[in-house]
Parts: structure tokens; C-alpha cells; sequence
């Protein structure tokens, strides 16, 4: 157990992880600066900042951070090094309970910092897998396209509803039993009924054409 920990950004996962550590009774400390007695410095950062953040931080503690895309090298000059990346969307409106049961990549280039690293995943109620360092920017488009992608969809999705007086929220019960039934395929595509996607694409045309390279994009897709 690496106890206390410091966790450097308070946002949505910086938020999250942190109560969780203390609510399972870890000493937490959160600040830019880590305190001397850390035995575990962890980076709750954008990006774009963790390889200044850790350049800041005295050698002798564990660091990590938790960027899904970001390679280990971004905590140069630190060797006792990982990252964990709760495979998650995160909300400042909701606490540590929103990680619960997610699963989490956890990259590490020891045995002894993969161990820490499952660790800390299984301590924050994540269930952890191996990433390697390289195919880590892969692993993360497709966590972008589960998640940012469904928005996307969603929305794309809702403006047609509302373009005919429908209410938009009828459509989360329907991409709800979707995830629900194991992604199972139905609809058109699956039934080879080409006539409805041209119909569909007809009336793209006339009332939202900016949609229609999407609809074919993601009908190719869907065929093959």
C-alpha cells in the first residue's frame, strides 16, 4: 500500500480519485506541489502539462498520471513510473462512485510498477487490464469513439427528431437497450433493406444535408 498519496489536479478525474483514495481511508493531499512524505505523486492533468508537472516534482516517489493516450516518457526523469487510465467518462457533478466496475489501462515498464499500478487501479474500484506503451494512442481513439462519438451521434441524432416536432430524449431508452442487448444489429442495414437507407438519404438531403456525408460514412461502415 503506498500511503499518503498526492494527487496534482482536482477536475473530473483528479476530483473523483481523490475521494475515492480517502474514502477508502488513504492519507490525500492535493496541490500543485508534492509534500516530501509522498509515497505516491499522482498526475490528474491535461495532457499537454504532465511533462511539466512531473519535471517539477522531487525524484524518490512513485508518479503517475492518468492519461490514456500520454507515453510514459512525459514523467522523464522519473524510473519509479506508470499510468492508469479509468476507462470512464467523468462528471464534477457526480463523486468516486462513477468509477465503480470501469475498467482501467494500466501501462507500466516493470513488474514491480505494473503491481503498484493494479494496485491503485483496484483501489479506486476499477478493474484493471495491460497496455502497452505503444499501442496506447490507439487504445485511446477507440475509447474516443465509444464515448466522444456517441455524443456526437446523439445529438446528430436528436436535431433530426426535432426537426420533426419528436421528442430527442425518446432516443436514450433506445441507444440504452442497444448496449443492453450486446450491440446486436437491427434496422435496415442488417436486413439489407437498401430502398429505406435511400429514402433516408433523401430526406437528409432536402433538411439537413450537412449530415449526409456522416450518414453515408457510418452506413458504409455499418454494411461492411
Amino acid at each position: 500500500m503506498l500511503n499518503p498519496v498526492h494527487v496534482v489536479g482536482t477536475g473530473r478525474a483528479g476530483g473523483a480519485i481523490a475521494a475515492r483514495l480517502r474514502e477508502v481511508g488513504l492519507s490525500v493531499t492535493a496541490a500543485r506541489d508534492a509534500p516530501a512524505d509522498a509515497d505516491l505523486v499522482l498526475l490528474a492533468v491535461p495532457d499537454e502539462a504532465i511533462a511539466d508537472v512531473a519535471g517539477r516534482i522531487s525524484i524518490g516517489p512513485w508518479v503517475a498520471h492518468v492519461s490514456g493516450a500520454t507515453s510514459l516518457t512525459a514523467l522523464d526523469p522519473h524510473e519509479r513510473r506508470f499510468s492508469v487510465h479509468p476507462l470512464q467518462t467523468l462528471t464534477a457533478e457526480r463523486g468516486p462512485e462513477q468509477l465503480d466496475g470501469a475498467w482501467a489501462a494500466v501501462t507500466a515498464e516493470t513488474e514491480e510498477a505494473a503491481a503498484v499500478g493494479y494496485w491503485l487501479a483496484e483501489t479506486l474500484g476499477l478493474r484493471p487490464f495491460p497496455l502497452a506503451a505503444a499501442d496506447k494512442p490507439l487504445y485511446h481513439a477507440g475509447a474516443a469513439m465509444a464515448s466522444n462519438f456517441l455524443v456526437t451521434l446523439y445529438r446528430a441524432a436528436a436535431r433530426l427528431l426535432e426537426e420533426t416536432d419528436a421528442p430527442p430524449e425518446a432516443l436514450v431508452p433506445l441507444m440504452t437497450r442497444t448496449i443492453e442487448n450486446g450491440f446486436a444489429l437491427t434496422g435496415p442495414i442488417a436486413r439489407g433493406d437498401w430502398s429505406t437507407v435511400e429514402a433516408h438519404l433523401d430526406a437528409l438531403t432536402e433538411r439537413a444535408p450537412d449530415l449526409v456525408p456522416l450518414y453515408r460514412a457510418l452506413a458504409e461502415a455499418t454494411r461492411r
